[in-house]
């Protein structure tokens, strides 16, 4: 499909059209919405990291393989349970669904930064994380899928690790940041340049 800079221009149709095949025609693809609706019927799907290098199609068992073409999911912690939901948003119509993770319990780490020479949310940073023998990356970058945007915070997911050894930051400003020995399952506020981190208390505000 082309879409033409005139927005009143109309193409004539090229040649015999196959509605067996579900085929048709608009002269004008920006009347397209009109007659048509190209956002539907796309299933949604998702994939389990086995951790291995391979990903496993879970989306039936997860309840989410409908066609009501998602275009926006964030991951968030609703429950505050440190076990990351789904939030859905479909553009072939339907209600907003709320997907929540029903897996085993595992350890994790959640990471919110406070810069100073940085932009103050830390917009742009790199944090890698030494858990045992594995690497784990994050960079805080809200910007999600269409039209959504995720929370600031990076969320380590530990499995059975009880804490992250070694967290190191790469600020925006090109400082570099190394923290050692955290324990797991909890929310911490890492301000840039401070040697020590705070505890984020869910459901009350934190430092400025």
């Amino acid at each position: 499909m082309s879409q033409p800079c005139e927005r009143n221009c109309t193409v004539e149709q090229p040649g015999e059209i196959d509605k067996d095949l579900k085929e048709f025609w608009v002269g004008n693809p920006f009347e397209i919405y009109m007659s048509q609706n190209l956002s539907s019927y796309e299933r949604n799907r998702l994939f389990l990291n086995t951790g291995a290098g391979q990903f496993v199609d879970v989306s039936f068992s997860a309840g989410v393989d409908s066609d009501s073409d998602g275009r926006s999911s964030v991951p968030i912690d609703i429950d505050n349970d440190g076990m990351l939901d789904l939030i859905l948003r479909q553009a072939g119509g339907g209600p907003l669904v709320i997907l929540r993770n029903s897996f085993p319990a595992a350890n994790y780490l959640r990471v919110t930064l406070r810069g100073r020479e940085s932009n103050r949310q830390g917009i742009g940073a790199r944090l890698v994380a030494s858990v045992d023998s594995q690497n784990i990356v994050r960079e805080v970058y809200p910007v999600n899928t269409y039209r959504s945007q995720r929370a600031l915070a990076a969320h380590f997911g530990l499995g059975a690790a009880e804490e992250i050894q070694q967290l190191r930051i790469l600020w925006p400003s090109g400082k570099e940041q190394t923290l050692s020995n955290i324990e797991g399952n909890q929310h911490i506020l890492v301000t840039e340049g401070q040697e020590e981190w705070t505890t984020v208390t869910p459901g009350l505000p934190m430092e400025p």
